[in-house]
């Protein structure tokens, strides 16, 4: 079954998308951070849910146990479904982080 159909936050990443490959090849330079609609986020929340997440990927997988949070698991899904976004993972590994505050933030790291 496609994982569209029955992830929550599906639609809120694929909107995104576009912002987010930007802020992937931006990130080759420095950091990035764009200011995520708090009220779009938290229409797709189930109660009670922490949306805050740190997730690591590189190879079009996440480095990070990204399991329990459906958030970092639907940003990963909707990422391998752009063929730009998967090249740019292939190259270089990635920090996602999604704050308090909804920003999310970009950034290339290290690996060991």
């Amino acid at each position: 079954m496609d994982k569209t159909f029955t992830s929550p936050y599906a639609p809120l990443w694929n909107k995104y998308r576009p912002a987010l490959l930007k802020l992937m090849v931006d990130a080759k330079t420095a950091p990035q951070e764009y200011q995520l609609f708090a009220h779009e986020v938290r229409s797709l929340a189930p109660k009670g849910k922490s949306l805050g997440f740190t997730m690591r990927v590189q190879h079009n997988k996440p480095l990070t146990k990204i399991k329990d949070s459906i958030i970092a698991s639907d940003l990963l899904h909707a990422l391998t479904l752009s063929k730009k976004a998967t090249e740019l993972m292939e190259q270089d590994a990635y920090e996602f982080t999604l704050t308090r505050d909804f920003k999310l933030q970009v950034a290339i790291v290290q690996t060991l």
